[in-house]
């Protein structure tokens, strides 16, 4: 399993910008990519962008591309999303996890995280 910690979401008016940041340890971590995940009140927690643990390729969900930016510091296990031009449609509940694999949108584990809460309003 892995543990992680996300932390950086905040209240931010529209257009503004926040970076997440996620810390993880456990079996697998700077093995499998890395990835973010948010979910919206009432709706299903859905991909949002992710990163290589074995080199840089990212690739993110169409909603936010253009405007969010994945890196990761391999030696700390930590991955940050860089969030910029948000929208009210970004607000939601973010969480980071282990993906299955480079290129899916499915989490490697069913297990989640406290998650970070991220406000887009005027």
């Amino acid at each position: 399993q892995v543990q992680v910690v996300e932390s950086g979401g905040g209240l931010v008016r529209p257009g503004g910008s926040l970076r997440l940041s996620c810390s993880a340890s456990g079996r697998a971590v700077g093995i499998r990519p890395m990835g973010w995940f948010r979910q919206a009140p009432g709706k299903e927690r859905e991909f949002v962008a992710a990163h290589s643990s074995l080199g840089t390729g990212t690739y993110y969900a169409d909603s936010v591309k253009g405007r969010f930016t994945i890196s990761m510091d391999n030696d700390k296990h930590t991955v940050y999303l860089q969030m910029t031009s948000l929208k009210a449609d970004d607000t939601a509940v973010y969480y980071c996890n282990l993906m299955d694999k480079f290129g899916s949108r499915v989490a490697l584990y069913d297990t989640w995280g406290q998650g970070t809460q991220v406000t887009v309003s005027p």
